[in-house]
């Protein structure tokens, strides 16, 4: 049987810089590691660097 009790927060990879990061509530920057990989995250999505796959329709144009 395995541990999935509350206590014991969940470590995931940044998805900026890959450092672990404990998933809690208290995190403010959750899922990032600190507030410079989130603003970095950000700003690549504001320069357009990351999208969402998907076509455009005709009324999008």
């Amino acid at each position: 049987m395995t541990d999935s009790s509350p206590s014991t927060p969940r470590i995931l990879p940044c998805p900026q810089c890959q450092k672990p990061v404990q998933w809690r509530t208290d995190n403010p920057w959750r899922p990032f590691c600190s507030e410079r990989c989130k603003l970095i995250d950000f700003g690549d999505w504001a320069a357009e660097n990351h999208r969402i796959p998907g076509g455009y329709d005709d009324e999008d144009m």
